[in-house]
């Protein structure tokens, strides 16, 4: 009987996270549909995109699994139920989250360093005309092993790095050599793996504080500013064709009795020559916009969006206040730098820790909003992405747009998502660190009270799992394992978070300043030629 149980709580727990994955995959390739460019869409690009982001999201949508499978072990009275009340069992169900981390986390090492690399610079490799598929194929290869040596010297630093104390100084070699393999062996390769993820989650920390970040505040803004009147903005646009072409026939007046401009009017004239060309693709494209449906639905659905705006912007601030309160407690809690400022429990009142903590008796409403506080963070990184573009600290290198991005900036796009979603686990741990350590699991403590007859009377009180509750009576989620591996990089982590509160607050003041977006967007730039307007043709 309580083998059934088990089995049918496993089921529940993964049978949600199979409907999951269904949805993921469906967004996934209408995402990148939506952006990638037809003229220069590839299938193996095309694949390789909808993969890298679909395992990027489903590695996030792993971690509600995690915390829900944990908590799924116990009654709400903190007895364990009947099916997991063997350590064995148990195990099993742990060891089950953690293979699928396993997997995961290698198919992001093996994506980020040799499958998405490969890709991207086989298709560099074609803008050059003279050189053949086989040519292609080598050089990518030879770009691809720089990758490859990264990934290894990663996963050999992580699995020789002691997590225990080294021998004695008067051992041996020997004995020394002996103690990392065994090091090594004792842990089945978790350290390595942990250490590679972790220095990738570095580089995700700081996307998250690049592109996260002021997506967090670009996103809600936008929904509650909404986007320019296209009619204002075909009539503005068409006084602006006028003028430029007044400017113009001024400067060709110059020259009509045969003399030659000077190099300055040349200039200028070719500036404003380019000028005009962008104006009439814009007016082009503005007619297109005022016919197309979806503006005329979008007009509609205008009080909606507002509402969806300022919904975003509330959980914007509760994210930022609940991880200034778990960075503040932390540094009046924890012992410091040297332990990687861990804590373990709540010493100071966090909102989202406690609002998921309350939604824990009514199934399944605290997975549902950790669900969705996941998927919020991976789709507040898109806007970020899609707003700012993809830039190498002062350089753009692409620009994300509808129906126009290049292949390689779509593969850019997947492998900072997928550093993205890396560092989005210690995120949500930072917001609800009690709850993403120990999900909704309690315990009972024994506590004797003298009674009148004689002897003591033994009651049992419920409490809520933390650092003080015994070793059997609490299941720590397999994440937060991955996590706190190496304290040097919950450190880091923990300034992290500072600068992203810090980032986020630039990101709103901006955001704020700027006035409403045009209805296309993204649609025209300068250096786009006029054949990419046969994309927008409806």
């Amino acid at each position: 009987m309580a083998a059934q149980s088990s089995l049918s709580e496993s089921v529940l727990g993964w049978s949600i996270f199979t409907i999951i994955l269904l949805v993921i995959l469906a967004f996934c390739w209408i995402y990148i549909r939506k952006f990638q460019s037809r003229q220069e869409s590839e299938v193996v690009s095309t694949i390789t995109a909808i993969c890298a982001l679909a395992i990027a999201l489903i590695t996030s949508a792993l971690l509600p699994v995690d915390i829900f499978l944990v908590s799924f072990m116990k009654y709400p009275n903190g007895t364990y139920k009947e099916w997991a009340a063997n350590n064995e069992t148990r195990g099993q169900i742990e060891d089950t989250v953690l293979y699928g981390y396993y997997t995961l986390y290698s198919i992001i090492l093996f994506c980020v360093f040799l499958w998405i690399p490969f890709v991207y610079f086989y298709y560099e490799e074609r803008d050059d005309n003279n050189v053949n598929k086989c040519s292609q194929v080598k050089n990518a290869l030879k770009y691809t092993i720089g990758f490859t040596i990264v990934c290894v010297v990663l996963l050999l630093i992580g699995a020789f790095v002691p997590l225990q104390p080294p021998p004695s100084q008067n051992s041996t070699q020997w004995d020394k050599v002996q103690y990392l393999f065994e090091e090594l062996g004792s842990s089945h390769g978790l350290p390595a793996l942990s250490f590679s993820i972790s220095s990738l989650t570095l580089i995700g920390m700081l996307a998250v504080i690049t592109y996260t970040a002021y997506g967090m505040s670009v996103l809600p803004l936008n929904l509650i500013k909404g986007t320019r009147s296209v009619l204002y903005e075909r009539l503005e646009n068409t006084e602006d064709i006028d003028d430029v072409e007044h400017q113009i026939e001024k400067l060709k007046s110059k020259c009509k009795d045969g003399r030659p401009l000077s190099s300055r009017d040349r200039h200028n004239l070719q500036e404003l020559e380019g000028k005009l060309q962008v104006l009439r693709r814009r007016g082009r494209h503005l007619e297109i916009a005022e016919r197309n449906c979806c503006t005329k639905v979008g007009s509609a659905l205008r009080p909606f969006k507002i509402l969806l705006g300022v919904f975003f912007i509330l959980v914007a601030l509760l994210f930022i206040v609940a991880l200034f309160i778990s960075n503040l407690d932390k540094a009046l809690h924890s012992a410091g730098i040297s332990t990687g400022f861990i804590i373990f429990g709540t010493n100071l009142t966090n909102p989202l820790n406690e609002l998921l903590l309350a939604l824990q008796p009514v199934f399944p409403l605290d997975y549902i909003l950790i669900t969705v506080i996941t998927m919020y963070f991976v789709l507040t990184s898109m806007a970020g992405i899609r707003n700012m573009g993809i830039w190498f600290f002062w350089i753009r290198l692409y620009k994300i747009r509808p129906k126009r991005t290049r292949p390689q900036a779509l593969l850019f796009l997947c492998m900072i998502l997928l550093l993205i979603v890396l560092h989005t686990s210690y995120m949500i741990y930072s917001l609800a660190p009690q709850y993403v350590m120990y999900g909704s699991q309690k315990y009972l403590v024994q506590t004797q009270m003298p009674s009148p007859g004689p002897g003591n009377t033994t009651f049992a009180t419920t409490r809520i799992c933390d650092a003080d509750a015994p070793e059997d009576q609490c299941t720590v989620t397999r994440s937060y394992l991955f996590l706190h591996k190496f304290w040097f990089f919950s450190t880091i982590y923990y300034f992290g978070n500072w600068a992203f509160i810090g980032a986020f607050l630039i990101g709103l003041v901006v955001s704020c300043c700027r006035g409403k977006k045009s209805v296309i967007e993204g649609e025209v730039e300068a250096d786009d030629s006029d054949l990419s307007d046969d994309e927008y043709v409806h």
